[in-house]
């Protein structure tokens, strides 16, 4: 069998499969054995234990594939997901879940709704309609609807967003990923400065660098990935990595000598929440990255320090116990990652230093989905990816580095990959 592009042209030679397929249910041998487990989930589960949570919410969603025709669930794909995601940005840009969760959450009209946001009552209740059909919020009678827990938490900033930043500026690169990727024979991109986005918004801008140029999505960008980062388990927490033993033991105690700088911190809302948690941490925490993203900072405890810094040059602070990067090396090809970590090698101390990567390590065999989902949009948006445990082991020492261990608490949840200088090298 040949291994070159078929261009969609693969023909099934009289393997076609019977056309009623697609009318009858995906797996209905299935549902019984779901079904069960779904009630055995169920007796177990509470507010606290997300694992269970996630078991019986997964097990959930395989009961819906297993009764969905294929047909039923194209349909949902083509029509009801995209209408969904319209709905909601849409009534996010409007303040429309905020009028809904004013009087309490009380049950609104559509018109009242409509007069509250200053839009057409008409466009309201079509997108009321629809987002009631998909669960989101609650139809309570005739044009009438009171928001779900879903929708009143779409007043909050960083839950709601990803939905302009996405729709306004990003997913055009997703859509048009198919032919962005013919045009280049098939191959999965690699250059951030020509990949799926420069093609779909026909500039020559990485993703970073075109958020900034339309305001406000570089703002609601660090919003949404700040509301990604929420309710996750954190390396931070006890029963993950273990702090006081790997990092604050052996640590200098000086209050001018380094502990902690986190490159590409953003607004510093994972430095803040490591000083909430350790307290008593030694020396100096420095949180790094472009002045855009610094400027947007409004309140940061009196110990963090902000820093300027491009991490694509030489690192300013030498000699930390621990350098931190959270979702970075994941926006950036190989190629870039090698030049970013040369940066933090060269300021580290053999011996003494750490770095520490927060990122998804993608399993061999049952990815969950939100690193799955991450890893195609990191291929349309970024031309990188999210990595597995022998492409990250792979990259890491060839920047002269040594993976001292790979913590983790769970499948889907970013792992805290722990390295030192390989003095052996």
């Amino acid at each position: 069998m040949s291994n070159q592009p078929t261009n969609g042209k693969v023909h099934l030679d009289g393997e076609a499969p019977d056309p009623s397929l697609a009318l009858k249910p995906c797996n209905l041998e299935g549902v019984d054995a779901l079904v069960q487990r779904i009630s055995k989930l169920a007796t177990s589960i509470s507010a606290t234990d997300n694992v269970k949570r996630q078991e019986l919410a997964e097990a959930a969603r395989g009961l819906v594939r297993a009764l969905e025709t294929p047909r039923e669930t194209m349909i949902k794909h083509c029509w009801a997901q995209p209408a969904t995601m319209t709905a909601l940005t849409l009534g996010v840009d409007i303040g429309l879940f905020e009028a809904m969760t004013k009087d309490g959450g009380s049950s609104k009209k559509s018109t009242d709704l409509a007069q509250a946001v200053g839009a057409d009552p008409n466009l309201i209740v079509r997108l009321l309609r629809h987002l009631a059909a998909m669960g989101y919020v609650e139809e309570t009678s005739t044009d009438e609807y009171k928001p779900t827990n879903f929708t009143k938490s779409l007043c909050f900033p960083i839950i709601k967003a990803g939905y302009p930043v996405l729709s306004g500026a990003l997913l055009s690169a997703n859509n048009l990923f198919h032919e962005f990727v013919k045009k280049n024979n098939y191959e999965a991109p690699n250059d951030m400065a020509a990949g799926a986005l420069q093609y779909a918004y026909k500039t020559d801008k990485n993703m970073f660098e075109h958020l900034r140029s339309l305001p406000p999505y570089g703002e609601l960008f660090n919003l949404h990935m700040a509301g990604y980062h929420q309710g996750r388990p954190s390396w931070m927490d006890p029963g993950f990595f273990p702090v006081q033993e790997r990092l604050i033991g052996g640590a200098e105690k000086s209050d001018t000598a380094a502990f902690l700088v986190d490159i590409g911190g953003s607004i510093g809302h994972d430095m803040e929440e490591f000083l909430r948690k350790h307290p008593s941490v030694p020396g100096r925490l420095v949180v790094q990255d472009l002045p855009a993203v610094l400027n947007q900072i409004k309140d940061l405890d009196q110990r963090i320090e902000p820093m300027e810094y491009n991490f694509l040059t030489e690192q300013p602070v030498k000699g930390s116990r621990a350098y931190f990067m959270h979702s970075v090396l994941h926006d950036w090809p190989d190629v870039e990652c090698a030049k970013i970590l040369a940066q933090v090698t060269a300021a580290m101390k053999p011996g003494y230093s750490k770095l520490l990567i927060n990122e998804n390590v993608i399993p061999p065999r049952n990815a969950g989905w939100e690193a799955t989902s991450l890893d195609i949009l990191m291929m349309t948006l970024l031309a990188s990816r999210e990595r597995t445990e022998p492409e990250w082991t792979k990259m890491l020492e060839a920047a002269g580095l040594r993976v001292c261990k790979i913590w983790t608490v769970g499948n889907g949840v970013e792992s805290l990959i722990e390295c030192e200088l390989n003095v052996t090298k």
